[in-house]
């Protein structure tokens, strides 16, 4: 948020009516400022993929997922009896998998088919017949896979990825394929082997995962920018196809170490848990977009929500995970037409409130639809960065003047998101979201106040707003220009 005498020199050519309403966030931090609270158990690593790194069944590297074990201690400290758990945002189902654990029935919802096919990975991993596995893996290693190369199984590529493998991994990539299509009668098995490969292409490729794109090494021979990017090792296919199998199979073997993770008190739960009673609660997956899939639960149908939407940072996950669209088959199209279904947290996302307007209304929930949109338009310290932030457009300090649109998309897209939940979430229920601040040209939104204030006007109740002891540094860009700053990443706990 800038200074008095920034915001001072902000109005002097502005309407009077904008000049009013520049202390908005001010007079909202106020609001919510007793709730704001520095949680000492949350670190950067529990609220990231990064504390899952030593987790069983940790196979594939979801960089916008969070911890199991953070999971784990809000389920302990804010809704300990098992329940209905749902996650409108899955990704690979880390909450999913946590609280069947735990004894709770869950339900995600996950756009994108990345997501989608590591949970159903997942699920067939708790099932697998490990002795058969191993068996099939024994024979794969005596395999030279170049010898079952199949055209049929060519990697799809999409223009974004061509020129990610060198000819020997790619081709040893399509005969393993292959051979799993052709020789491994069991489907599970062959599932999991095929999963196997997705989970090491950014290891055998020229290409790292960087945020809004893929970043490309030098030697791919599509390496842009002022500095030349080396990756360090790739993999050969054999190298990385071989330790990820060793890691599955391994992991099958340690339970006792993924009881260690989670601490005493769930050990315990968990040892006095029959084994039908977990494999009863398989986690259930909708494929698509919660706007679309939340309209259509019953209300006062669930206990808890833990998840985490997507950020209002400009990530692209249609290109970050492009590698492994192309791999699923997702066509150019598929991944544009993914691309606008996301919750708007790009550029490149145009506006859903006619969609939104229409779905509403042949569901027969206009009125639904009339108070989401009035909600929006009435929140003051929104509409104060919105009107900041266009301003900022029309003088040229954007370095992207599609960011104000995004901004303003995203907010009113989370706010049917928001609004549904409070629909369908029990009294007394708990909905937990981990998300981030962000700032442009200098200009922070806090996202944290901004989505409590609207939670809040549906019904919902903020205990606690909890944040981590280290915030997060704005882009070096940014500080060049405006200095470093941290912005608060946060735990939000509702209550209805």
């Amino acid at each position: 948020m800038k200074n008095n005498q920034e915001c001072s020199d902000l109005t002097l050519n502005q309407p009077v009516s904008v000049i009013l309403s520049l202390n908005q966030r001010t007079n909202l931090y106020q609001k919510f400022k007793s709730r704001i609270v520095h949680n000492p158990y949350l670190d950067r690593t529990l609220v990231s993929f990064q504390g899952n790194k030593q987790v069983p069944f940790f196979w594939f590297k979801y960089r916008e997922g969070f911890s199991e074990r953070l999971v784990t201690y809000l389920l302990q400290t804010l809704k300990p009896q098992p329940g209905i758990l749902l996650d409108p945002f899955s990704g690979v189902g880390s909450s999913l998998f946590t609280a069947s654990t735990l004894g709770w029935q869950t339900t995600g919802i996950e756009l994108l088919p990345v997501g989608i096919f590591a949970t159903q990975a997942r699920i067939i991993a708790q099932k697998i017949n490990i002795e058969s596995l191993n068996i099939v893996i024994s024979e794969l290693k005596k395999i030279n896979f170049q010898n079952y190369y199949d055209k049929s199984f060519a990697f799809s590529h999409l223009a974004i990825t061509r020129g990610a493998f060198s000819s020997i991994n790619e081709e040893q990539l399509v005969g393993y394929i292959s051979y799993c299509h052709n020789f491994v009668a069991n489907q599970d098995i062959r599932t999991l082997l095929i999963y196997s490969v997705f989970c090491i292409l950014e290891d055998i490729s020229y290409t790292r995962k960087d945020g809004q794109y893929l970043r490309w090494d030098v030697r791919s021979g599509r390496s842009k920018g002022k500095n030349e990017f080396n990756k360090g090792e790739v993999l050969s296919f054999e190298d990385a196809i071989y330790r990820k199998l060793k890691q599955i199979t391994s992991d099958f073997n340690i339970s006792p170490i993924q009881l260690d993770l989670f601490g005493e008190q769930l050990k315990l739960q968990l040892t006095d848990q029959k084994s039908s009673l977990v494999k009863n609660l398989e986690p259930k997956i909708h494929e698509g977009s919660c706007l679309d899939i939340l309209p259509t639960l019953p209300e006062n149908s669930i206990d808890c929500v833990i998840t985490s939407p997507p950020y209002v940072n400009r990530y692209d996950y249609t290109r970050t995970y492009a590698l492994e669209l192309a791999f699923l088959g997702c066509s150019e199209e598929k991944v544009k037409h993914l691309r606008q279904q996301m919750l708007s947290c790009t550029v490149e996302n145009r506006e859903k409130r006619n969609y939104l307007q229409d779905y509403y209304t042949n569901r027969g929930r206009y009125q639904d639809f009339l108070r989401i949109d009035s909600t929006f338009k009435e929140q003051a310290a929104l509409q104060e960065v919105l009107t900041i932030l266009d301003n900022y457009k029309k003088e040229g300090k954007l370095n992207n003047k599609n960011i104000a649109r995004m901004v303003h998309n995203y907010f009113y897209e989370i706010c049917f998101v928001i609004y549904e939940l409070a629909r369908i979430v029990k009294s007394g229920g708990i909905i937990a979201m981990v998300n981030d601040n962000v700032r442009y040209a200098g200009e922070e939104i806090p996202v944290d106040l901004i989505l409590s204030d609207i939670a809040e006007s549906f019904g919902l109740k903020t205990r606690y707003i909890w944040t981590l002891g280290r915030g997060k540094g704005n882009s070096s860009q940014q500080m060049g220009d405006h200095g470093r700053t941290e912005l608060r990443k946060c735990v939000y706990i509702w209550e209805k």
